[in-house]
């Protein structure tokens, strides 16, 4: 039996996975190959990794955990989790049964983007959530900001550390007056017709198309879209969940647990709203510290 088995082995559960196995700990490490920043050519904000690809990060991390004997690194999916502290059960989807005292959940989320053509082709390049990820390399640039509800509202006072200048699309929704008074006293044009198409032009400059024929050219363009976790092992395990602006994501505690003792969440799951690889990490090692020291006796 393992220790600990970690399902998701991107920034969170790599973090987690070294912490445990530096204390010589048994760890399992489950993980499909699909993080959810795979889209973008560098990743930023990380110390030591700075503008850095994001899977050259996670392969390098892999190399470095090759070195600590009680670590295993499995590509496989968790199809489904039973049991209780001290006693669970990982069926993977190659048929292997595992067990563990403590389980990490940091399978992450996936956007879902809208039906807007271009949109898929175009995030992770000229399309991204996070001003820390990205923000640097287009400061003082012309940005887009996709509304997306009243967190796009702070989203507008943030963005003023990286440019001056801002179009906000409102893709339809309808933005209350107070916040378009504020918009006007901060000089913020809004569009207010629905998206038809984005087209990419290379690197990070994109072309916002609507339905009145008129056309928006930014440098980039930044949305918010939807995101659901990645698996629904948390749901059929019961453990309590919260409403972000983006989607649900798992409630845990200042230990990283969640609502079922023994299990921990790091990451994305945790966290959608703003996605960060030097968040993630993170939490990702607090979560296998605290496992582990959950298991001291």
């Amino acid at each position: 039996m393992d220790d600990v088995i970690i399902i998701g082995g991107s920034f969170a559960g790599l973090a987690g996975a070294l912490q445990l196995g530096r204390a010589r700990r048994k760890v399992t490490v489950l993980d499909t190959g699909l993080p959810r920043n795979r889209f973008a050519g560098h990743s930023h904000g990380l110390l030591g990794h700075d503008h850095k690809p994001p899977l050259d990060i996670l392969a390098e991390a892999r190399q470095q955990l090759a070195r600590y004997p009680t670590i295993r690194l499995v590509s496989a999916r968790a199809e489904s989790v039973s049991g209780a502290i001290d006693d669970f059960s990982v069926l993977t989807g190659d048929g292997e049964s595992l067990g563990a005292r403590r389980l990490i959940l940091s399978y992450g989320v996936a956007d879902q983007m809208p039906d807007i053509p271009g949109f898929a082709e175009s995030w992770g390049t000229s399309i991204v959530p996070c001003p820390y990820c990205d923000g640097f390399e287009v400061a003082g640039q012309h940005w887009g900001l996709v509304w997306s509800g009243p967190q796009s509202h702070n989203q507008v006072r943030l963005f003023h550390d990286w440019t001056d200048k801002l179009t906000l699309f409102a893709d339809g929704h309808d933005i209350p007056p107070d916040i378009r008074a504020d918009l006007a006293r901060r000089n913020i044009p809004v569009v207010d017709r629905r998206i038809t198409e984005i087209a990419h032009h290379g690197g990070h400059n994109a072309t916002v198309k609507l339905d009145t024929g008129r056309n928006v050219a930014v440098d980039i363009l930044f949305a918010n879209p939807r995101n659901k976790p990645s698996a629904s092992l948390h749901e059929s395990l019961g453990l309590a969940t919260v409403d972000t602006p983006v989607g649900i994501a798992l409630k845990v505690d200042e230990r990283r647990q969640t609502s079922m003792p023994g299990i921990y969440a790091a990451g994305d799951l945790t966290t959608p709203f703003l996605p960060s690889v030097t968040q993630a990490s993170s939490q990702g090692a607090m979560a296998g510290i605290f496992a582990q020291q959950s298991m001291v006796v």
